[in-house]
């Protein structure tokens, strides 16, 4: 028997549809369902690797986790990587494709990929009992309702009930509602089962009367109003939220300060959460060049488009205060693109990611980089390949995983920072990453790599010694994987207390 299905949509973009399919996903994971998570269709540049070397949206691996399965692309089946204003790379089941300019994917490409997205929903459905389906954007987009493979298309062929997401917390909730189910053709109004209303402050007994309003409205049932919380260790699906990151340089004495660059193509920016959530380090990204100061230690983190990333740099005259803060022996750590802008010059001959075919880098390793058609994407076990004061004892474990078109050749005056020695499962020897020969800067294409206890409180540890700052009594209280599990549990502790699991369970006839 295929598995029951439940979909979450929203009223917009970021409602809440994504951490609110986690909290379902965990709620069933703990009422003893076997439970996977499912988006035919995903923008963001926030992915990840499976262990069998395919690319799938962070939001959908969180959603895994909390559902206590190993990711897979199915869960996922397409994923739009943006490479400019109005163009993605498209990755189909794991695998780019091609780089496709919005109008081309949805006049030629979209419909052609409605076949993959339900054998991939087919096979979920058949492997488990619920299957929790996100929307994306909205689903009232009329302008989109012809090429449509993400929402109310999916809903009628997972013959799934819809919750209609709206966030109260930006304002205009109820018309939000109202306005969505009224610009809806009348089937898929009908299946659009109940209402959640999420990020509400304050007091939920003074909303009542709104509530019945829109209950007598729409016709359509109120599931729960969810309150507004950010104090959860849960990975974020997309960049937005790094409007609510704090910019400004810490005054705090006692802790460590990281500066993120906030490259306009960012990717990948959840590498850097194990580090923000240390009770130690004040973690802020940084966008322009008066913003950066004279922070402990700067981190340059991946992008789409490396070259074009590179080019901004230079512009907002980021990448000199880079380049002098460094030669003043401030540490500056680069993961995969930002790898790439720490060496010589970088090298686009078949223009892969961007129409620039050569830039110059920061010059602050010893390497250069040139891009290939071929993208590497696996999970990687590793270690420290030389001992560094910033990477801990040499022959250190730890795992990761690789998302990158480049391939860096080191020169004579650059050292490797990593080993990797098993790719996807399979035994390698390949070098990875560099170092200068004093080891304040170093690079690595391993995205993750501060998921990794020990390394990570080694360099926080080093930079507390390095500035003076006590040490002691700061060894790992709680592992990255203990507080992503805690975060999911109380995740789901508060959705649960907030929705009436009791209708839920009926609109899916369990």
């Amino acid at each position: 028997m295929p598995a029951k299905t439940i979909m979450i949509q929203g009223t917009a973009s970021h409602a809440g549809k994504s951490i609110l399919t986690a909290a379902l996903c965990r709620i069933f994971y703990q009422d003893g369902y076997r439970v996977a998570p499912f988006k035919s269709q995903n923008m963001a540049l926030n992915s990840f690797v499976t262990a069998d070397g395919g690319e799938m949206g962070r939001a959908q691996v969180v959603q895994a986790e909390a559902a206590g399965v190993p990711p897979s692309v199915d869960m996922n089946p397409v994923l739009l990587k943006p490479t400019g204003n109005a163009s993605s790379q498209v990755v189909v089941l794991g695998r780019p494709l091609d780089n496709y300019t919005a109008w081309n994917y949805h006049q030629q490409l979209a419909g052609k990929l409605w076949s993959v997205v339900t054998s991939a929903l087919d096979r979920l459905r058949s492997n488990f009992d619920i299957v929790v389906i996100e929307g994306a954007g909205s689903p009232a987009e009329v302008n989109l309702q012809d090429t449509d493979i993400v929402n109310m298309k999916v809903a009628r062929r997972a013959e799934a009930p819809v919750l209609l997401v709206a966030d109260i917390d930006r304002g205009g909730a109820l018309a939000a509602v109202v306005g969505t189910l009224e610009l809806l053709p009348p089937g898929d109004r009908e299946r659009v089962k109940g209402i959640i209303i999420n990020k509400f402050r304050g007091d939920v007994s003074l909303f009542q009367p709104a509530i019945r309003f829109l209950e007598q409205k729409t016709g359509v049932p109120v599931c729960g109003v969810v309150h507004y919380f950010d104090d959860l260790y849960i990975q974020d699906e997309d960049s937005v939220v790094m409007e609510r990151k704090n910019y400004l340089a810490g005054n705090d004495s006692g802790k460590v300060e990281i500066a993120v660059l906030r490259l306009p193509r960012i990717s990948n920016f959840t590498d850097f959460d194990p580090l923000e959530s240390e009770p130690d380090v004040h973690l802020r990204y940084v966008g322009r060049d008066d913003k950066l100061g004279h922070p402990d230690f700067i981190i340059i983190p991946g992008s789409k488009n490396t070259i074009e990333d590179l080019l901004y740099l230079k512009q907002t005259g980021l990448a000199g205060a880079i380049v002098r803060l460094a030669r003043q022996g401030v540490p500056v750590i680069g993961i995969c693109g930002g790898f790439q802008m720490l060496g010589q010059e970088l090298k686009d001959p078949d223009k892969t990611e961007s129409e620039i075919e050569h830039i110059f880098g920061l010059g602050l390793l010893d390497m250069y980089t040139v891009f290939a058609r071929e993208k590497v994407t696996s999970q990687v076990q590793a270690s420290v390949a030389v001992g560094g004061k910033f990477l801990g004892s040499y022959g250190e474990p730890l795992t990761g995983y690789e998302i990158h078109m480049g391939r860096t050749k080191l020169g004579a005056d650059a050292r490797p920072a990593f080993v990797i020695n098993t790719r996807s499962g399979c035994q390698v020897h390949v070098m990875d990453g560099a170092q200068s020969a004093d080891g304040n800067i170093w690079g690595t294409y391993i995205h993750g790599i501060f998921d990794n206890d020990t390394l990570r409180r080694h360099l926080v540890d080093m930079m507390k010694k390095k500035k003076g700052l006590d040490t002691e009594g700061q060894a790992v209280l709680m592992s990255t994987e203990q507080k992503k599990q805690a975060g999911y549990d109380r995740l789901a502790e508060l959705v649960r207390h907030s929705l009436d699991m009791n209708l839920i369970y009926r609109l899916m006839g369990m």
